[in-house]
């Protein structure tokens, strides 16, 4: 068997898979809650002969293996919406219905085009009688930047040789870099309650702890790195200004470019809340909402995934796809669409079409993305590699209208077809290149230089 059978699998499922993966964009999910979603994927694989079985503690997650014996390989899905972006396949704002969910994010297609890779690597298997194992991981709640963390947590990912997956974006490229490290965590603070105007002297006001966190915290960002962040937001201050508020909240996001300077932001972050709680005689609980590490990119695998790329073409998309994108594109002014490419650190000339059908090159080794995700925590578990392929048009941003209705269109579909080939082409290599995978094992063991992982729901 070659290469371009394998793609030719692909290319045999894609209507069941763009079937599948309108099919999520059409009834959108937000995180642990994607039990139709999970269902759907599930009842699929295991119609085709996957084993599939649940992961404990984590709802809607799940895993389908397929074959036996070494090496034990992965391909990393997701399926959760986001709130707030529901959308049609328009170039105006037009929300489909009043759920509010959408896949601003291209979820629908991330999770579907890694069932499509592990499709074609099945065929593979049973054509060649080859030894292996493949798995596919659906992995819940990843804009929670939870469900790959709780996951680990179960140790479901231990055993495995390598992995791989991709991101929709608008830029067909191996993502080289790492992301932010983070801790979402929700501080609450009780008091008294009390008239405010008649025995404020009575109460102790749980806002009055909240505020007074905040302005340490901010205080505390003088002595961070300039790459750490921290943001909250207050989500609970009272129920109204005559009482001496009894229960308050608020949540915090820190991120760092390495989970140790997390860990390290987190815990002065708490000291300043427990010093809150001091001064204004109240009580306070923290509550670790998620947590996540950075990314260790396997720059072995992800050359190989370049390889894939360029040999498996870029998305085919049609005149209909390109008419579709100039209109999304036309929404963004050209200065925007060049803020939106360098945050992937994407070449000028990337900017001059509306729909990326290049495979691009960029040199982000030891650059660091800012945004966070729960696929650090498997990077540190397993050699790792993913790619983004042209799911939106140039410029488009995710977590908007815009990159929903391209999700639900051709030229999300087509971009699917693309990412399930070169996952499907780089697992087959590692299957069938023991010096591949003995060079991605190697890289892997001396980066992390006996690092051993723990779940941030452990530390």
């Amino acid at each position: 068997m070659n290469k371009s059978d394998l793609f030719g699998f692909v290319d045999e499922e894609e209507g069941k898979l763009r079937e599948m993966a309108l099919s999520i964009w059409e009834n959108p999910e937000p995180g642990f809650k994607e039990v139709r979603s999970s269902k759907l994927q599930r009842d699929f694989l295991a119609a085709r002969g996957f084993r599939v079985r649940d992961v404990p503690n984590v709802p809607t997650a799940f895993v389908a293996e397929y074959g036996s014996g070494r090496p034990v390989l992965g391909v990393l899905g997701e399926y959760d919406a986001l709130p707030g972006l529901s959308q049609k396949v328009s170039a105006v704002r037009e929300p489909r219905d009043d759920s509010g969910s959408g896949h601003g994010c291209g979820h629908n297609l991330l999770g579907t085009a890694g069932v499509g890779a592990v499709l074609a690597l099945k065929r593979a298997l049973d054509s060649e009688g080859r030894a292996g194992t493949i798995r596919y991981y659906g992995c819940p709640a990843e804009e929670l930047l939870a469900g790959k963390v709780a996951m680990a947590k179960e140790k479901v990912f231990d055993d495995l040789d390598a992995c791989v997956s991709w991101h929709p974006a608008s830029m067909n490229v191996v993502w080289g870099c790492s992301f932010l490290a983070m801790n979402s965590m929700k501080f609450r603070f009780k008091g008294i309650p009390a008239h405010a105007a008649a025995a404020p002297q009575a109460g102790r006001s749980a806002l009055d702890a909240v505020e007074l966190m905040n302005v340490g915290a901010n205080y505390l960002r003088e002595h961070v790195s300039e790459k750490a962040r921290i943001h909250y937001v207050i989500t609970n201050g009272g129920m109204a200004p005559n009482i001496v508020p009894e229960d308050a909240e608020v949540w915090y996001y820190v991120r760092a470019p390495k989970r140790a300077e997390v860990r390290d932001i987190s815990a002065r972050l708490l000291k300043i809340a427990q010093g809150a709680a001091l001064m204004t005689e109240t009580d306070m609980k923290r509550e670790l909402v998620a947590g996540c590490h950075d990314v260790v990119a396997n720059q072995v695998l992800g050359a190989r995934m370049h390889e894939n790329m360029v040999e498996a073409g870029p998305p085919r998309f049609t005149p209909e796809d390109r008419a579709f994108a100039r209109q999304i594109a036309a929404l963004t002014t050209r200065e925007d669409k060049a803020k939106v490419m360098s945050t992937y650190f994407a070449p000028d000339r990337v900017l001059d079409a509306d729909l990326c059908d290049e495979i691009v090159r960029v040199d982000d080794k030891d650059k660091v993305l800012a945004g966070s995700t729960d696929v650090g925590d498997v990077s540190y578990i397993a050699p790792f590699a993913q790619i983004t392929a042209a799911t939106w048009p140039v410029g488009t941003a995710a977590h908007t209208w815009m990159a929903t209705a391209a999700s639900g269109s051709g030229i999300g579909l087509a971009a699917m077809t693309f990412a399930a080939k070169t996952m499907a082409g780089t697992v087959y290599d590692l299957l069938s290149d023991p010096a591949l995978l003995a060079a991605v094992r190697g890289e892997f063991s001396k980066t992390l230089s006996g690092f051993r992982y723990v779940s941030p729901y452990e530390e």
